[in-house]
């Protein structure tokens, strides 16, 4: 079984940067597609960004282009998401997944495993 856990969230301040952090706890963590959605009250679980098992692929959505960057270290089992020039708009639950396979994915269905989810708050 694939466990993940989330950290780093808080809340900052409109322009504010944030580093999130989900550990994975994969024999084969390099075996593994990630990705990373977040969920506002009220609305649906949204595609943030994706990476390929490697790290050399990566996905955004439209919304977090250029402001944030999605990273993994396969030798520490983890995965990062390093959020700058905050919103608020970008106030969610941020959500880790995994997807055993070598692409990248962009829908919540293509994941096998989840994060518990870590809030944060952008406050303008």
């Amino acid at each position: 079984q694939v466990q993940l856990v989330e950290s780093g969230g808080g809340l900052v301040q409109a322009g504010g940067s944030l580093r999130l952090s989900c550990a994975v706890s994969a024999r084969t963590f390099s075996h593994y597609a990630m990705g990373w959605f977040r969920q506002a009250p009220g609305k649906e679980r949204e595609f943030v960004a994706a990476i390929n098992w490697s790290g050399i692929s990566t996905y955004y959505a439209d919304s977090v282009k250029g402001r944030f960057t999605i990273s993994r270290d396969n030798g520490k089992n983890t995965l990062f998401l390093q959020m700058n020039s905050l919103k608020p708009e970008d106030t969610a639950v941020y959500y880790c997944a995994a997807k055993l396979g070598s692409g990248y994915y962009l829908q919540p269905l293509n994941y096998d495993y989840w994060g518990q989810g870590t809030q944060v708050t952008v406050s303008s």
